[in-house]
C-alpha cells in the first residue's frame, strides 16, 4: 500500500487494554510505510504488552503504564514519544486503537488530508452501512455529542467521538498534553484544544468497523463528557477574546 509522499514520516499511536486478543492481529495489518509504531499498554493485566512485543517487527515499541490512567493519557504518551524522535514539522502522528476498530485502508486518505489541514480525523457517519454496522445507542450518543462538539468549538464535526486520527508534528507541538483529559471524552477535549489554537481541522469518510470489541463507554462517562464540551467552549471563547484585544 502506498502512502501520500508527505507527510514525511508515519507514526503510529495504539493505544491498549486488555487487548491480548487483538493486538497482534492490528499490529499485523499496518501497513509497511508505517515507520514506527507506539503500543501504549495501559496497565494490561493480560498479555497485551508481551504479545505486541512477540510479533518481532522492530516498527513496534511497547510503553506501559504501571497504573492503567485512561485512553487519553495513552495517546499523551505516545504522542510524547513522537515528538521525541527526530523529525520533520508535517510528520503524521496517527491513532489506531489496539482492538482492531480502525481499516488500515482508510489510513492513506486520513495522511492525504493533512497536506491541507493539521489534524484529520475520521467520520464513520456518512458511511452508507453506519446505521446497519453501529450500534443504535453508540449512533445516537455521537450524533449529539458531535453537535455539541460543534457548537462549542466552531468547527464542523460530524463524528466527534471517532478516535481514528492523523496530527501533524507542527499541531502537536503546540498542545498541551499534561491538560489533556485523560479518560474518555479526550477526543472533545483535544477539539476545544485544536479549535482554540486556530488550528486547521478536517474530516475524512472512513469505515465503521464493529466485531465482537467491548465498549468501555458507560452512560456515567456522559455528564462528564458534557464538561469536557464546556470547558471546551471556554477555552476557544477565552483564545478568541485574546486575539480581539491583541487586535485593538
Amino acid at each position: 500500500m502506498s502512502l501520500p509522499s508527505a507527510p514525511r514520516r508515519v507514526i503510529v499511536v495504539v493505544p491498549a487494554f486488555q487487548e491480548a486478543a487483538k493486538i497482534q492481529s492490528t499490529l499485523a495489518a499496518m501497513p509497511d510505510s508505517v515507520d514506527r509504531i507506539y503500543v501504549i499498554d495501559d496497565a494490561s493485566t493480560d498479555d497485551t504488552a508481551a504479545l505486541a512485543e512477540a510479533l518481532g517487527d522492530p516498527r513496534v515499541h511497547v510503553l506501559r503504564h504501571p497504573q492503567n490512567r485512561g485512553v487519553g493519557a495513552a495517546i499523551a504518551t505516545g504522542y510524547r514519544a513522537a515528538l521525541a524522535e527526530p523529525g520533520h514539522a508535517d510528520d503524521a502522528f496517527v491513532v489506531m486503537a489496539g482492538d482492531g476498530q480502525m481499516a488500515p485502508a482508510d489510513l492513506p486518505a486520513l495522511l492525504a488530508a493533512l497536506e491541507t489541514a493539521d489534524y484529520a480525523k475520521g467520520n464513520r457517519m456518512g458511511h452508507e452501512e453506519v446505521r446497519a454496522r453501529m450500534p443504535v445507542g453508540r449512533w445516537v450518543g455521537s450524533l449529539v455529542l458531535s453537535r455539541l462538539t460543534g457548537a462549542a468549538t466552531g468547527l464542523s464535526i460530524d463524528d466527534s467521538q471517532c478516535g481514528y486520527t492523523a496530527l501533524t508534528r507542527r499541531a502537536c507541538a503546540t498542545l498541551d498534553l499534561d491538560d489533556l483529559w485523560p479518560r474518555f471524552g479526550y477526543p472533545n477535549d483535544i477539539l476545544g484544544q485544536l479549535a482554540a489554537r486556530g488550528l486547521r481541522v478536517v474530516e475524512v469518510p472512513i469505515e465503521p468497523v464493529y466485531a465482537d470489541e467491548t465498549s468501555h463507554l458507560r452512560i456515567w462517562h456522559v455528564p462528564r463528557i458534557a464538561w469536557l464540551i464546556a470547558r471546551a467552549a471556554t477555552r476557544v471563547r477565552v483564545a478568541r477574546s485574546g486575539l480581539l484585544a491583541r487586535s485593538l
